[in-house]
C-alpha cells in the first residue's frame, strides 16, 4: 500500500525526474488519460448509461481529459469534450493530447449537462493557485446542481476542480465528485477536510512513475494506515509476561469527574499494556476502585503523591488530562510528570492538561523541553486554538508548526486527524467515522496511545497507530457507538492486525 503523500511541488518533481530518466511527458499523460477512461467505463457499466461529457481545462489536467475522451470513444462510448479557454493555445503535452482528440471541443457555455450520464472533471488539477471565478465557477456550480438534483455521476481527475491540492481548501467553489482518480501518490487534499468529503472515493493509478523517485524527493507526509507503523506494532512474544508489556498510569480527577480517566485506562489496557493503574485522589478512591477490576487504583494526592507513584521506574507511560480539571493544580501535576530526572517515561497530555496552560503555553513548552522521554499532545480543534492560537494556515501546516514550537508530537484531532512530529514528519488519517463524535472518545484515544507507549512502541508510530486503531474500532462498531464501546471493540482490530497481512 502506498503510504507517501506528495505536495503539488513534490508531484511535479516526480514527473520531472521520470521524464529526465527517459520517459516522455506525453507517455505519462497518455497513461493518466487512459486510466481515467478505464475508471469512467467502470463507473458507467456499474450505473448504466453511455453518454460522457469531458470538461477540459487550459492545462495538463485538460490534456488528461482529451486523452480520456479519445480512449472512451475507442471503447464505443458516446463522448463529447468541452473546453475552458481556447484549446489552440495549449502547449506541450496538453497540445499533443488535444491533437490526439482530433475533434471539435466546443466552449463550456455550449455544454448541455442534461444529456450526460457521466461528467469527467478535467478542468483544474492539484496545482490550482487562485480562487475560481467567472465562467469556471459558474460551470462548477452548474455541475454540482445537476449532480444533486438528479443523482448524476462525476469523476474528477487528480482533484475536484476548485480544490487546493496542498491544503484541501475550497478556492471559491469546488466540484463535488463521486470518485476522484489521482496518479502515483495521494495529495494532502485527498485526506484533509473539506477536500476529503468533496473527493468521494479516491483511487490512485500507476502511470509509470518509478517508486525510486521518492528517494530523491524524500516526502515527509504519510497516509496513516497500518503499512506506516505495522513493523513497530508491539505484538507479545511467546515468553511475554505482564511486566514485559509495560505499566501505564492514568491520572484521575476528583470525585465528580472520574469517568474520563477510567475510559482512558480501559483504552490503555485494551491497547496491550501489561498493567494499568489509575492514580486517584483520596476523595475518588472508592468510586474508582468500585468501578474497576483488571485496572489497579492507587492513592495519589497532588504532585507529591504522583511523584511517589512514579518513583517506580516500571511505570513507563502516563496520561494526564481526562477529567483532571482546569487550573493551577493540573498545571502542577503536569509539570511534575514532565520534570527531568529518574527513569525515562512517555507522557500523553490531553483535554484539561492542555487547557490549563491556555494562558501560558510557553510554560508548558518549557516543561516539555526538560522531559526525560517523548511527549504527545492530543488536542481537538478548540484545545489546539487555545494552546497554539488561530490562523488561516491549513491543518497539516498548523500541526507541524505546533509540533516544532512545543517540542512534542501533536495529534491534532478531527475527521482528518494529523499526527505531526517536531522533525517535520506527519501522517493524516482518513478512517474516522462520524460515530466518533461522542463524549469520551478522545479520552479513550489518549489511553490507547498511552498503552502502546507502555509497550515501548516508538512515540510517532504509537500516536499514528493509536489514531488508526481508534477510528477502526469506531467503524467496526458503527451506529449507536458510545465511548465505552471503543475499548471493547479493540480486540477485533488487534485480531485483524495480528493475524491478517491483508490489512493495508
Amino acid at each position: 500500500m502506498k503510504i507517501e503523500i506528495l505536495t503539488t511541488q513534490e508531484m511535479a518533481d516526480a514527473d520531472r525526474l521520470t521524464i529526465a530518466a527517459g520517459k516522455p511527458g506525453a507517455a505519462l499523460m497518455e497513461a493518466a488519460g487512459r486510466a481515467v477512461a478505464d475508471r469512467a467505463a467502470h463507473l458507467l457499466r456499474r450505473r448504466g448509461g453511455v453518454k460522457i461529457e469531458v470538461l477540459c481545462g487550459p492545462g495538463n489536467n485538460g490534456g488528461d481529459g482529451y486523452v480520456a475522451a479519445h480512449a472512451l470513444l475507442e471503447m464505443g462510448f458516446d463522448v463529447e469534450a468541452h473546453t475552458l479557454g481556447d484549446p489552440r493555445a495549449l502547449k506541450g503535452d496538453a497540445a499533443w493530447a488535444y491533437e490526439l482528440w482530433n475533434r471539435d471541443a466546443p466552449p463550456i457555455d455550449l455544454f448541455d449537462i442534461e444529456q450526460a450520464d457521466l461528467v469527467i472533471d478535467a478542468l483544474f488539477g492539484a496545482g490550482l493557485a487562485r480562487d475560481l471565478a467567472g465562467a469556471a465557477r459558474d460551470l462548477v456550480e452548474r455541475v454540482n446542481a445537476w449532480r444533486r438534483a438528479g443523482g448524476g455521476c462525476v469523476l474528477a481527475v487528480d482533484v475536484p476542480s476548485g480544490l487546493d491540492g496542498a491544503t484541501g481548501a475550497v478556492r471559491g467553489s469546488a466540484i463535488e465528485a463521486d470518485e476522484t482518480l489521482t496518479f502515483f501518490r495521494l495529495k494532502p487534499a485527498h485526506l484533509l477536510m473539506p477536500g476529503r468529503a468533496l473527493c468521494g472515493t479516491v483511487v490512485c493509478a500507476d502511470i509509470g512513475i518509478a517508486g525510486d523517485v521518492l528517494d530523491a524527493i524524500a516526502p515527509k507526509a504519510f497516509h496513516n494506515i497500518p503499512a506506516l507503523w505495522r513493523a513497530a506494532l508491539p505484538l507479545p512474544r511467546i515468553d511475554a509476561h505482564k511486566y514485559s508489556r509495560g505499566h501505564a498510569v492514568v491520572v484521575s480527577g476528583h470525585l465528580a469527574a472520574t469517568g474520563a480517566a477510567r475510559l482512558a485506562a480501559r483504552g490503555a489496557l485494551r491497547a496491550g499494556a501489561g498493567l494499568v493503574t489509575v492514580a486517584s485522589p483520596s476523595d475518588a478512591l472508592l468510586v474508582n476502585a468500585t468501578a474497576l477490576t483488571a485496572i489497579m487504583v492507587r492513592k495519589s494526592d497532588g504532585p507529591k503523591g504522583l511523584a511517589d507513584l512514579l518513583a517506580d521506574p516500571r511505570k513507563n507511560s502516563v496520561t494526564l488530562g481526562p477529567g483532571l480539571g482546569v487550573g493551577e493544580a493540573t498545571c502542577a501535576l503536569v509539570e511534575m510528570a514532565l520534570a527531568p530526572g529518574g527513569s525515562s517515561r512517555a507522557i500523553v497530555l490531553d483535554a484539561d492538561a492542555l487547557t490549563s496552560f491556555a494562558g501560558a503555553p510557553e510554560r508548558l513548552f518549557a516543561a516539555i523541553g526538560s522531559a526525560n522521554g517523548p511527549v504527545i499532545l492530543t488536542p481537538h480543534a478548540g484545545e489546539f486554538a487555545r494552546l497554539f492560537g488561530r490562523d488561516d494556515a491549513d491543518k497539516l501546516s498548523r500541526a507541524r508548526h505546533a509540533a516544532e514550537k512545543s517540542g512534542a508530537i501533536v495529534v491534532f484531532k478531527g475527521p482528518d486527524t494529523v499526527v505531526a512530529h517536531p522533525d517535520g514528519r506527519a501522517a493524516i488519517a482518513s478512517n474516522a467515522p462520524a460515530w466518533l463524535a461522542t463524549a469520551g472518545s478522545g479520552d479513550v484515544l489518549a489511553g490507547v496511545i498511552c498503552g502502546l507507549l507502555a509497550q515501548a512502541m516508538p512515540a510517532f508510530e504509537a500516536a499514528c497507530a493509536g489514531v488508526w486503531m481508534h477510528g477502526e474500532a469506531a467503524s467496526l462498531f458503527g451506529p449507536g457507538l458510545i465511548a465505552e464501546d471503543l475499548p471493547e471493540t479493540l480486540p477485533k482490530v488487534w485480531r485483524a492486525l495480528a493475524g491478517s497481512p491483508a490489512v493495508p
